[in-house]
């Protein structure tokens, strides 16, 4: 699905010349919706995928964003803002399908954005075999934010693998974070 997906993205952005997100997720649900549901097709596949898509004005410092299922967050004068995302994956679903909802936040100096896939917080670990959970990987990366970009990069490395221990990995972990320098 992500090879499918990171292609039409390409094809979406590079060719066609989409850049607005919400555009472009709602171009890319089309898109994954034929590849996986060609006409004649008696098997009806519903297959999707969660993303986060952002798009950066750094001479304003405004965000622009369309997310499917995930959403990320924004760590701000030491508090945590949620960014909300539409229910909804790229791809087909039951009920109908809306469009992706096209957000703009205005960013300030010294904000740190975070997106990223559900995999950390939904690795088993710990004493109990639990997963490791959203309030968990909040407080972790709230009470790490300070720190440079890398050290960051160290730390949620080696926490989750703390965490994990010898569970097998049960998912693709992604964290990618951003600064924006004060």
């Amino acid at each position: 699905m992500s090879m499918l997906g990171v292609n039409f993205l390409n094809e979406i952005v590079i060719e066609r010349n989409i850049t607005q997100p919400d555009l472009i997720l709602n171009k890319l649900r089309e898109e994954i919706i034929k590849a996986l549901n060609p006409k004649g097709s008696e098997e009806e596949t519903k297959d999707g995928m969660d993303c986060v898509l952002c798009a950066f004005d750094f001479e304003k410092l405004q965000l622009r964003y369309a997310a499917a299922n995930n959403s990320f967050y924004i760590i701000r004068n030491g508090k945590i803002l949620i960014q909300h995302a539409d229910k909804m994956p790229v791809g087909k679903q039951h009920g109908s399908s809306e469009p992706f909802t096209l957000h703009t936040i205005q960013l300030q100096k010294g904000d740190t954005i975070y997106t990223f896939t559900d995999g950390y917080a939904d690795q088993f670990g710990g004493e109990k075999g639990k997963k490791f959970l959203y309030k968990r990987f909040e407080e972790l990366l709230l009470a790490n934010a300070h720190l440079p970009m890398r050290e960051q990069q160290k730390m949620l490395s080696s926490t989750i693998n703390s965490w994990k221990k010898d569970y097998e990995q049960v998912d693709d972990m992604l964290v990618m974070g951003m600064r924006f320098p004060q």
